[in-house]
Formats: C-alpha cells, sequence, structure tokens
C-alpha cells in the first residue's frame, strides 16, 4: 500500500498560530504518549484476527476503565463502543480504529514483536487502537468544551469480516442516543514521511470485489485431446481477455483493475482434466464501474467458454464498497492537521488507493472521511520502506502523536 502525496519540506517547530480551542492539543498528545505506546506494543504482542478479539478487547477496556465513558460492548463480535457526553448539548461525531491482525507471521525482529504464531499487526491496528483511546482520554479531560458527544468505535474485523457492518447492524449510529453526523477513521501506513498526514475529497480506497470461474468440458487423454474438450485453453484466453475488456468497455477516467491471482487446472501431465478454475480480485472506484465490470467478466467467461465447447460458470462475490470522503469533510481534515500540527505535515493526497477498506459501510451513511498517518520510522529510507501488510513492516511510535492530536481536533472541531 503506497500512498502518494504532495510533498512539502519538513518542519519541527509547532504550528505558529493555534485556534484557542487547539490550544495546547499536540502537547497534550505528546503528554501521553508513552501510555499511547505501551498499549500499541501490549496488543502488538499479542494480535488476534477476525471479529473474536477477546484479549485485544479486554486491553481497550482496561484502558478506558477510568474515563467518565458509557462503554458497551458487541453481540456478534468482540467490538467496543465508548460514549464520552459533552458538557453541553449538540451533534454527535464518530472516531473509528480497527483492531484485528493480519495471517502473517512476523519477521521484524521486534523486541514487542508478536508472540502469536502465524498473527501479526502487520496493517498498523495496533496503533490505531492506541491512538483512539488516548484521544479518548485527551477528549475527557477536556469534556468541558464539547458542545455533543464522541463516540469511539472500537472495531474487529476489518480485514475481510465486515466487522463495520456488524456494527452498523447492532445499532452503532444511534449508541450515543442521538444519530452520528460525521466520522473520521485514520489509517496509519509505513509508505509516507512520519508524522504526516495525507486526505482528499471523494473516492479514496476502492471496493474489493472477487470472482469464481469453473469452466467445464470433457476430460480425456493428454494424446488425443480431439476426443476431449479441454477447458484450459479457454481458461487461459479469459485471463488475456478479461484485460482487453477493461482497455475496451471502461472508460480511461474510471480506473478499473482486474487481476487473476489463482488458476488450478489438472493432476498430471496426461490427462485433460474436466474443469479448470480461475480467480481473481475486481477493484474498481465508483458503483457504476464496479456494476459494469461485474457485468462484463460474466459476458467475457461466458463467451469465451462457448467458443471453445466448454461452459463457464461465473461467481462474483461482493466485498468492500468504494470508501468515498466527503467533499468538504476530507479537505477539512487537512485544514485541521494545518492548524494543530503544522503544515509541513499536512499534504493533499493525489491518488486513490486501489486497496479497500469497510469504514467505506460508515462513510456510506455518514459525511466524514478516511485520513492517512505518515509512519516510516527515521532509520529506514523511505523509498525501499517495507509496505503495509509486509512481514518486516515498521511503524514510528512517534508518529501516533500527530494521530492522537488528528482525533481530538475533528472532535473539537465538530462539537464547540
Amino acid at each position: 500500500m503506497t500512498v502518494r502525496c504532495q510533498y512539502r519540506p519538513m518542519s519541527t517547530t509547532l504550528p505558529q498560530t493555534q485556534e484557542p480551542r487547539f490550544a495546547g492539543l499536540l502537547e497534550e498528545a505528546r503528554a501521553l504518549q508513552p501510555r499511547t505506546t505501551a498499549l500499541r506494543r501490549t496488543i502488538h504482542r499479542h494480535p488476534e484476527q477476525g471479529l473474536d478479539l477477546p484479549v485485544t478487547q479486554a486491553a481497550v477496556l482496561a484502558e478506558l476503565a477510568d474515563l467518565p465513558l458509557a462503554v458497551t460492548t458487541g453481540r456478534g463480535l468482540s467490538s467496543v463502543v465508548a460514549v464520552l457526553e459533552g458538557a453541553r448539548p449538540g451533534p454527535t461525531v464518530l472516531l473509528r480504529g480497527d483492531m484485528d491482525a493480519l495471517p502473517l507471521q512476523e519477521d521484524t525482529g521486534l523486541d514487542y514483536a508478536s508472540e502469536v504464531d502465524g498473527t501479526m499487526h502487520a496493517c498498523g491496528h495496533d496503533t490505531h487502537v492506541a491512538m483512539l483511546a488516548s484521544a479518548a482520554r485527551l477528549l475527557s479531560a477536556r469534556r468541558d468544551e464539547l458542545a455533543g458527544r464522541v463516540v469511539f468505535m472500537f472495531q474487529p474485523g476489518e480485514e475481510g469480516q465486515h466487522g463495520a457492518r456488524i456494527m452498523l447492524d447492532e445499532g452503532l449510529l444511534d449508541a450515543a442516543g442521538p444519530r452520528v453526523g460525521k466520522a473520521l477513521a485514520i489509517h496509519i501506513t509505513s509508505t509516507l514521511r512520519s508524522g504526516v498526514i495525507t486526505c482528499r475529497p471523494g473516492p479514496i480506497m476502492a471496493s474489493a470485489d472477487t470472482f469464481h470461474v469453473t469452466v467445464t468440458g470433457r476430460g480425456g487423454h493428454g494424446g488425443m485431446p480431439h476426443d476431449a474438450i479441454d477447458p484450459i485453453p479457454p481458461t487461459a484466453a479469459m485471463v488475456g481477455a478479461l484485460q482487453t475488456m477493461v482497455a475496451r468497455k471502461i472508460s480511461v477516467h474510471e480506473p478499473a483493475v482486474v487481476t487473476v491471482a489463482h488458476l488450478k487446472a489438472g493432476t498430471t501431465t496426461n490427462i485433460i482434466p474436466e474443469t479448470a478454475l480461475m480467480e481473481g480480485t475486481i477493484r474498481t472506484l465508483s458503483e457504476a464501474t464496479r456494476a459494469l465490470v461485474h457485468k462484463e467478466i460474466r459476458q467475457v467467461c461466458e463467451h469465451v467458454a462457448a467458443a471453445h465447447g466448454c461452459t463457464a460458470e461465473v461467481t462474483v462475490v461482493p466485498g468492500y464498497p468504494v470508501t468515498v470522503n466527503d467533499d468538504t469533510v476530507g479537505p477539512h481534515v487537512l485544514d485541521l492537521a494545518t492548524a494543530t500540527i503544522g503544515q509541513s505535515y499536512s499534504e493533499p493526497m493525489l491518488d486513490p488507493l486501489m486497496g479497500a477498506e469497510d469504514f467505506s459501510y460508515i462513510l456510506n451513511q455518514v459525511p466524514g472521511a478516511m485520513a492517512f498517518l505518515g509512519a516510516c520510522p527515521p532509520t529506514v529510507d523511505l523509498a525501499t520502506a517495507e509496505a503495509n501488510h509486509s512481514n518486516r513492516v515498521l511503524f514510528d511510535d512517534t508518529a501516533m502523536e500527530h494521530g492522537v492530536t488528528l482525533y481530538a481536533a475533528f472532535a473539537l472541531d465538530a462539537l464547540r
């Protein structure tokens, strides 16, 4: 996952002018940094996958226990929802931090590396949890400044299990009473300079669907293909035909990716199999293009198979929708970063990512934004830094100060 943004020279100074409601915010986040780092490393040592994260949930509950929050846990997953009531009436904002890890063996050599075989926080969700917990602590101390309420969303199951959708079904947006009116998620990335916040309006991450094609012919002897109907040639032809479909059916102004990632057929060298399997991923940045690609994949595969005397069974499995930032909230996130952290750490994101996020379910219902936080360690060359999802990825802990600051600034700004 490589994030491209507009480069600005680095500065180590605080913003020269701060609005009164943001005064001292970055310094308060820095004061919490030992606590933020300790929680992050605890969770990093004990990663959990999927929707059931009892150890992570317990760590979050313990961290929030002394704060003035109304806390509930999920029924169908190990989520934590904490509500902070402000001193005065007002709207409701939501801040999200995902909690789950990946099926990966860690090879970083860190002294707080994963102690769970085959599971690693390689996407930085441990930092998201720690930043959100510290933002809850910071905002609790500033409760008298809030006109409204903050919903802190600690979410399992982002890595493909639709955890956000399940939390929505369990009443997340109404957890505080008055419905959530604005939302923010921050995602850390190892491929940006540490501490940089980047965001954009409109699509910021792609939809992600999978396709599965079974081509059926008639098996036979490898030396006598004329007595069989070989499913392998049409399957091979589909690989190229799908790329031609993208180039000729999809507008060049509407990005679409169709990647064939898995082919399987046969058992040995002298047998023509009866079936062949092809699978892959579909990524788009608009729902209209998404629907068109789904339709065209079916048409291409069925017709290519028919041309070879075979049949094709095509299944498209919908995944996460396009993640679309609000046209106003997206740019305003950068304004908040400039006001609290400094202009050199606030960089417009040039291009959407073709990765996917289930925060898209939230943004389909609530105006809001996803932002990225750079965390490439200063000892690592940015050009060769291991990316998110690598077994060797590293994140700079100090970047979390900026994440905590942005979470808090977003709430303070919305609830003034």
